[in-house]
């Protein structure tokens, strides 16, 4: 036989010497293992007093086969938006946009179109803004200037009276600081301290209608129309796409954020006044106004900071258009607001001891891997979830030891679990070790 012909492994020079013409067979198994045991000898003394025999004992193993399992798992329930039949309603979402979507801080869900409908008290807001941007306040809690009302302006509350609009109380000589006056005018939607505010702030209502339009123009809100500083005038018109940046603006700003988050308040002359948004605190809402023309004509424009479970708060801002009652207005934007949160879930993407993969050594010993925990992930309506397992070579390949992670993404979130050995992986014998140098380290 050439050089280049010779054995392979232990078992084939054992083989060989078996069937030498020299050799001295033994007889059966007692035989062959005494012949083994000679060849270990003989290669233990070529190697140098033992030297190959301590370098195949202590190398290192070679990677074990890992077949993965891990899969991607069931999504979450599809979000369902309520959103109303009659009307319109507009919603944009800042800060989920990970979750929802780029476009969410746009428009997240409408319904109903963006055709101008009457704007009733939400006007209000409108006039308490042009105000303070000709007399702005030094901060939220700043009362501003006093304001000391004319005979004409506390006539007012008897001519809104015979019309049945909402009024404040202001008694002869009434004087009060600015903020209180707004207050007055936005809380309770007192039409009477609107067109007091405008006079007083531009010297009339008319100037004020003017300084109203050159203001929304240069705002950019041209699909709305102010004829008055009240809302009564069912020609004050907008569209929900104005509406939503209008409130964008109103929440950007700390006195009307402030006084339009407030419950009630008490003031000189018209006493305590009572916010008519009765959702402030519910599902988040902390703004801004309400209006009402009467049955079929409720408007609520909405701000809320929703918490959804995720890293932050949702920015939510929206207008309800056109509601039958002031009670099914509030309802829709409820059930609007509550179906967000509804929308957010966490999914159960893995229980301790679940398989995931089968991990396989060279020598042929053979276990399960398993998670080590149960795992979760927060989600968004039915984002879909990735897995994936990274594993690391054993170290004992004993039961319970940690060899790897699976990773489960869906949009911007990640759940982790470690996964572990369930079951004995035998190490490999020395005489796999001293048979198969060519797989070790």
């Amino acid at each position: 036989m050439s050089a280049s012909s010779g054995p392979g492994t232990l078992d084939d020079l054992v083989d060989l010497l078996d069937e030498s013409p020299g050799a001295q067979r033994g007889s059966g198994r007692a035989g062959r293992i005494a012949l083994v045991t000679f060849v270990v000898v003989v290669l233990m003394v070529l190697a140098g007093g033992g030297g190959y025999v301590w370098w195949a004992s202590s190398a290192a193993l070679p990677a074990p086969t890992v077949t993965s399992e891990a899969s991607a798992v069931a999504p979450g329930a599809p979000a369902a938006i309520a959103l109303p039949a009659e009307g319109a309603m507009l919603v944009s979402v800042a800060g989920g946009e990970d979750y929802l979507g780029p476009d969410a801080a746009g428009a997240f869900a409408s319904s109903g179109g963006n055709d101008p409908r009457p704007l009733a008290s939400v006007t209000k807001l409108i006039t308490a803004m042009v105000v303070l941007d000709a007399h702005p306040l030094d901060g939220p809690n700043d009362p501003g200037p006093t304001i000391s009302f004319t005979e004409a302006d506390t006539d007012l509350y008897d001519q809104f009276y015979v019309q049945g609009v909402t009024i404040a109380r202001m008694p002869d000589g009434t004087s009060m600081s600015q903020r209180d006056a707004m207050a007055t005018m936005l809380l309770p939607s007192a039409s009477n301290y609107a067109v007091a505010l405008a006079r007083w702030g531009f010297g009339s209502e008319g100037a004020f209608v003017q300084a109203a339009r050159s203001w929304l123009s240069a705002k950019g809100l041209n699909d709305t129309r102010i004829v008055d500083a009240t809302g009564v005038d069912e020609r004050n018109s907008s569209t929900p796409g104005d509406l939503v940046a209008l409130g964008r603006l109103a929440a950007a700003d700390p006195v009307i954020a402030t006084l339009t988050a407030t419950r009630s308040i008490s003031v000189v002359g018209p006493g305590t006044v009572t916010n008519t948004n009765d959702l402030l605190g519910t599902l988040g809402v902390n703004g801004l106004k309400t209006g009402n023309l009467g049955d079929g004509l409720f408007n609520l424009l909405f701000t809320s900071t929703l918490d959804v479970g995720v890293s932050g708060p949702l920015k939510i801002t929206g207008v309800r258009m056109g509601g039958a009652t002031h009670d099914s207005t509030d309802a829709d934007v409820r059930a609007l607001l509550q179906s967000i949160e509804d929308g957010f879930h966490d999914v159960s993407v893995g229980r301790l001891g679940d398989e995931v993969g089968t991990i396989t050594t060279p020598w042929g010993s053979t276990a399960t891997i398993v998670l080590a925990k149960n795992a979760a992930l927060r989600t968004w309506s039915d984002t879909p979830v990735a897995a994936s397992l990274v594993t690391v070579a054993p170290r004992s390949y004993a039961d319970g030891e940690v060899v790897g992670t699976v990773t489960w993404t869906a949009g911007p979130n990640t759940a982790s679990a470690d996964v572990k050995i369930s079951g004995t992986i035998e190490e490999p014998t020395l005489w796999w070790r001293l048979t198969h140098p060519g797989d070790l380290g």
